[in-house]
């Protein structure tokens, strides 16, 4: 046990060590609560004084969440070591962190983005007081869990740390290797003179390099044989980087260097994200001063990030789910043309859907008045595309599984657990992924169906009214007087378009039977997607990944502490062979299951949306030529019922002055028809009129309801020629 005045610690209780000091978990004396003590070695007194205190004042100036308060300053009772008492951090740092398996192929978005927000604060209120860290790497990045729950993270270990302006320079060097800027890894790592002095931009290239850790779970620039083991190759690659590069590989001894300009596929963060983040990464991971942000570019850069709200959009047609980053005062506009630059989706083209409801977005409008989404709930974009969809790109976890060396090595095979776990849970990470892709495909289609059939179902009752006017209009009793009267052209007329009316209700009875065929049809695809997601979320293909993942964890943890031994007993060292059997066998079966249950189920599934989509892409071409045909009917319709006004106008002419004779006398006997027959006829003729007059109301009312689906099916018809990305 050693202790302070105030403080006490087990040096068992050891949290990390470096060159200088060490940090141990202690408590204070009185209150019992847990704090963090760095306690210096005998090296760290052969600095200069100045240096020594460096630290102390450093911290005494900050205050900030994001950075580990500093407690006190005691000193040892016996030794009179110098001791700095600070908050403790229970959740280990960033590094411990990535090193989890779970986190193999970096962390999650939301966590990704809690580290930069917290990075980014920490480092801001480090400049706002001329202090340059030197020092950043997920080690110094320490973790603990809020009140609620959530991560936060904060800078620690200030032991390199000075204080320094803008436009100053210094020529000491300090940092770890694997995150040191090229300019200080080549006098401090490869041990070559150079006059050159470094500014406070060298906090920038290792936040670059911590960042791209943090969202891929691997470091940005690797050498055959890895960074420490290849130094020459190390220092080339940082220098030989092109611009706009964020990372550079040597895959063979000798080999060329390989340049990438985006994250990795296996990467956890949105394309939405990356997008954003790319560019950031590119331009403070440079060598050359003069191509180098500062620190202002990047802190409006990443605040630029991380000010921004996050849309989630399920793309109907590709069969991919889009994160898309706009500003909450932004408009509307510009979240379409956000959507485009992933989709490929022209705005005009764009239709969504929202919890089943049409989701109509005014351009004009702020980006606040879109529905709130999640992963689980995001807008539907809604394109009829007849190609098959593309899904979720990924790539196969069993090419990241290497196999156990076939003698007991306790630091290879504990390498090797800690890898081929890593694997599993990206692999049950995608089976989540293509089991949500599925829901989202079917849900959606069933929801464009929905709006589909609504549409049926108000042309068919449309069409139905409009063939009851007409039926009744047709009736052979209101032409029975017609026989008796003179053949002027106006009765003439009449009949043609009493021919015209029965041609315009059989074509408007075909109409609605082929119509009632592409109800049903729809009908028939909304149960077939009905029992396809009984299927899918009946599906426990991902509760069998995480059962053989929680038996291989359990292995990997004996690993984990067998490796820290110098040796295996005979007993203990079968029992490990064992494990490595078992753990092999568990990791198979966990990648048949993926393959054969997730992967597979997903590819056929892909299929059959496309397949789907083609039905609905028929149903909708059909309605398109109903709405076009009812519009144009319903102008032919207005001609006849002015036809028929003209007529009624005619004949009541006619009835008013066969009143003006009969008031004078008696009608001759040579009059063809009596006074009463053109007074009922004419009465029929206006009934006839009036009824034409409510047919083509309602003949209006049906193109114009359809001329609004027809806008909506234009749109999505257009977005076919559009290519998928």
């Amino acid at each position: 046990m050693q202790s302070t005045a105030n403080y006490l610690w087990h040096t068992d209780d050891l949290l990390g060590q470096g060159a200088t000091a060490s940090v141990y978990k202690a408590r204070n004396k009185k209150s019992g609560e847990l704090v963090a003590v760095k306690v210096f070695n005998a090296a760290s007194y052969l600095r200069p004084r100045e240096v020594q205190v460096r630290e102390f004042e450093v911290l005494r100036k900050l205050n900030h969440q994001n950075i580990v308060k500093l407690f006190a300053v005691e000193e040892t009772g016996a030794s009179r070591q110098k001791v700095l008492v600070m908050e403790y951090c229970s959740s280990g740092s960033l590094l411990t962190v990535l090193e989890s398996p779970e986190n193999a192929f970096g962390l999650p978005e939301d966590e990704f983005l809690v580290v930069l927000r917290c990075v980014v604060a920490g480092m801001n209120h480090l400049r706002e007081h001329g202090v340059v860290h030197r020092d950043i790497k997920p080690g110094n990045i320490m973790r603990l869990l809020g009140e609620e729950g959530q991560s936060i993270y904060k800078l620690t270990d200030f032991g390199a740390a000075r204080e320094l302006d803008d436009d100053e320079h210094f020529v000491s060097v300090y940092g770890t290797e694997e995150y040191l800027h090229p300019d200080m890894y080549e006098r401090a790592v490869l041990r070559k003179p150079q006059q050159k002095s470094f500014g406070v931009t060298v906090d920038l290239w290792s936040i670059g390099v911590t960042l791209y850790h943090a969202a891929t779970g691997s470091l940005p620039f690797i050498p055959f044989g890895g960074p420490r083991r290849n130094k020459e190759i190390m220092y080339r690659i940082t220098t030989e980087k092109p611009s706009g590069a964020i990372a550079g590989t040597q895959r063979q001894e000798n080999g060329p260097l390989e340049w990438s300009y985006a994250l990795p596929i296996t990467c956890q963060l949105s394309m939405g994200l990356q997008s954003q983040l790319v560019p950031v990464l590119a331009n403070i991971l440079e060598v050359e001063p003069a191509k180098c942000w500062g620190f202002d570019q990047f802190f409006a850069e990443t605040s630029d990030i991380l000010q921004r709200v996050t849309v989630h959009v399920f793309s109907l047609p590709q069969a991919v789910l889009h994160h898309v980053y706009i500003h909450a005062h932004n408009t509307i506009a510009i979240f379409l043309e956000a959507v485009y630059e992933q989709t490929s989706v022209a705005p005009q083209n764009q239709e969504y859907l929202f919890e089943g409801h049409l989701c109509v977005l005014e351009p004009s409008l702020s980006a606040q008045h879109i529905a709130h989404t999640t992963a689980r709930s995001p807008l539907t974009l809604c394109s009829v595309a007849t190609e098959t969809p593309k899904g979720l790109a990924f790539k196969d976890p069993a090419l990241d599984i290497t196999k156990f060396v076939p003698k007991v090595d306790l630091q290879a095979d504990y390498n090797t657990a800690k890898g081929v776990l890593g694997a599993g849970y990206q692999a049950l990470r995608l089976a989540r992924a293509l089991w949500a892709g599925q829901e989202l495909m079917l849900r959606g289609l069933h929801w464009f169906v929905e709006t589909l059939q609504a549409t049926c179902r108000r042309t068919l009752e449309v069409l139905r009214m409009a063939l009851l006017f007409l039926s009744s209009s047709l009736g052979t009793e209101r032409f029975s007087n017609m026989a008796g009267m003179p053949e002027v052209q106006e009765l003439k007329r009449a009949a043609e378009l009493r021919s015209q009316l029965r041609t315009l209700a059989e074509v408007l009875s075909i109409f609605s039977h082929n119509v009632t065929e592409k109800q049903t049809s729809l009908s028939s695809l909304s149960s077939e997607l009905a029992k396809s997601r009984d299927q899918v979320h009946e599906d426990r293909s991902i509760q069998q990944i995480q059962c053989c993942l929680d038996k291989m964890y359990l292995i990997y943890k004996q690993f984990r502490k067998a490796r820290m031994r110098p040796g295996l007993g005979y007993n203990e060292e079968q029992i490990h062979k064992l494990d490595k059997v078992n753990f092999s066998h568990l990791a198979k079966r966990l990648l048949q299951v993926f393959q054969e249950e997730c992967v597979q189920k997903y590819r056929a599934s892909l299929v059959t949306h496309g397949e789907r989509m083609r039905v609905v892409h028929e149903a909708r071409s059909h309605l398109r030529l109903v709405a076009c045909s009812v519009a144009a009917y319903s102008t032919e319709a207005q001609k006849v019922q002015e036809g028929l006004s003209k007529i009624l106008d005619w004949l009541s002419l006619q009835l008013l002055q066969d009143r003006a004779k009969g008031a004078q006398g008696p009608p001759t006997p040579t009059a063809p028809y009596s006074s009463s027959a053109p007074k009922d006829l004419g009465l029929q003729l206006k009934d006839l009129g009036l009824h034409m007059e409510e047919l083509c109301k309602e003949m209006k009312l049906l193109a114009s309801d359809l001329q609004d689906n027809n806008c909506i099916i234009e749109r999505l018809s257009r977005v076919q020629s559009a290519p998928d990305v």
